[in-house]
């Protein structure tokens, strides 16, 4: 009996023996999984780490934060909470807290409404445009509009034409804009009625050496002047340049200079919501009698005597692609001033309720808005100050939800391919078509900020934000080695 007792005895402790070195083993499984995740971590650190070092300008400095939306945590982090200004990666946080809205993906539409009555072909009453904030309406456009209200049973109109600019404010720029980047065609004069993005677009032609240019100007409008000074293959006439009065918000837009072959620019023109309603106007007058042949603006207060004559829309995406495949300013501020009036509900907004949209955002996602400091929705703005952290988390919010991720993701530039990023990254990069990613620059300062795919098919967040940078090539040179890294992993 004694001894049955203690063969249990040894079978017992031989089962728990076996027991322990199975879970043993399996620990050990785990530990070595564990130990080699927190391997590639301390290596990928270690690598980004010298790589900074090695290739960041002297009298330069960098943040750069990088998650793993996977693996669902953080992948590096270099200064990530540090201050920068964000130029055009700004355009990041309009876009997703404007894709964040209910009625995000309503068009932007430019309506025309007649107030009056119609007795046989006149209209005695008025005609109204009514602006929507439209960045992509261009001169074909307009003339649509124009041949729309046509198609009406009316020629002529006795009242006056008005333009309604009442959905935003009159501040034609935004805060902490430079007064000297006037005329630049990037920075327009922003209105509810836009035209042509706001700028004229002068092309100039060699003639006979000697002789002015030809010159080709669009859109057509009697608004501006334009002055040929312009000489044929002639040196002493000096640089191509085509500049107006800006200082004094003049329209003549003086094009001078030696022209030895076909040469572009563009300038805005002061001011958009008069641009857009003189070429308007120009443009019906063509097809109707005006009995009173000039425009105003005042807001539609609309009764049983309104009737809607035209429209044209649109579509979000478009503006959106514009807006982050191009960097441009003018779609950027559209999207920043609707997402405002969807935000608030209002009537009329100013840049205060689209503010205020994002920073509701901010405290969505669990941060204190109040760290940042946000001022417009392009990145013009020298008030724009966010790090990289922010724009990660609001990557990572876009990323999770459907409303937003599939329309911002082809919005944004490809490496290689196309947008602000067709010429970084390309065929021959390990980066080449891996990066999804919105570019910001200005004097001294260079980001990008976006996704990447990983050889391994892991999805990334990632902002680096160079700042105090005069020499932009090397930190592009900076970031787009630290995508090729990430790319490794």
């Amino acid at each position: 009996m004694r001894d049955n007792c203690i063969i249990k005895l040894f079978i017992v402790l031989a089962m728990t023996m076996v027991g322990r070195i199975a879970v043993s083993s399996q620990n050990a499984v785990t530990a070595n999984s564990q130990f080699s995740i927190v391997n590639s971590q301390f290596s990928i650190v270690n690598s980004l780490d010298s790589l900074i070092q090695a290739k960041m300008p002297q009298g330069g400095v960098v943040g750069v934060s990088v998650f793993d939306l996977n693996a669902n945590q953080s992948l590096y982090a270099y200064q990530a909470d540090k201050l920068c200004r964000p130029a055009s990666t700004q355009k990041l946080i309009t876009a997703i807290t404007a894709l964040n809205q209910l009625q995000a993906q309503e068009s932007f539409r430019t309506e025309v409404w007649a107030k009056g009555e119609m007795v046989n072909d006149t209209l005695r009453g008025d005609i109204y445009v009514i602006g929507g904030m439209d960045p992509e309406l261009m001169e074909t456009a307009l003339d649509t509009l124009v041949d729309l209200t046509a198609s009406f049973p009316f020629h002529v109109i006795t009242g006056q034409v008005y333009g309604d600019v009442s959905m935003r404010d009159s501040m034609y720029w935004g805060k902490g804009w430079l007064w000297d980047d006037n005329p630049e065609s990037y920075q327009p004069y922003l209105s509810p009625l836009m035209l042509n993005k706001g700028f004229v677009k002068v092309t100039a032609i060699p003639t006979n050496p000697g002789e002015a240019a030809r010159l080709e100007v669009k859109p057509f409008s009697s608004y501006f002047n334009v002055i040929n000074e312009t000489k044929t293959k002639t040196a002493a006439a000096g640089k191509f340049t085509v500049m107006r009065d800006w200082l004094n918000n003049g329209n003549d837009i003086t094009v001078s200079g030696n022209i030895t072959a076909r040469r572009v620019e563009e300038i805005n023109v002061y001011s958009s919501q008069d641009f857009f309603m003189h070429t308007f106007l120009d443009r019906l007058g063509m097809r109707f009698t005006l009995i009173q042949p000039w425009y105003s603006f005042a807001e539609l207060q609309k009764d049983a005597t309104c009737q809607l004559v035209a429209v044209y829309e649109t579509s979000v995406q478009k503006v959106l692609k514009q807006m982050m495949k191009e960097s441009d300013n003018l779609s950027a501020e559209a999207m920043f001033t609707r997402m405002g009036l969807q935000a608030s509900g209002k009537r009329h907004v100013s840049a205060d309720d689209s503010l205020n949209a994002v920073r509701a955002l901010v405290r969505l996602m669990g941060l204190n808005p109040d760290d940042y400091r946000f001022a417009d929705g392009c990145g013009l703005s020298m008030y724009d100050y966010v790090s990289p952290e922010l724009l990660v988390s609001f990557l990572r919010y876009a990323y999770n939800r459907d409303n937003i991720f599939p329309h911002l993701f082809r919005s944004l530039p490809v490496s290689g391919v196309d947008g602000t990023l067709k010429n970084r990254m390309r065929k021959g990069s390990p980066a080449y078509q891996r990066v999804h990613a919105k570019t910001g620059s200005y004097t001294g300062v260079n980001c990008l900020a976006g996704y990447l795919e990983t050889n391994s098919k892991r999805y990334l967040a990632f902002a680096i934000m160079c700042q105090n940078q005069l020499k932009a090539a090397e930190a592009r040179t900076l970031q787009d080695a630290i995508c090729e890294l990430l790319v490794k992993e």
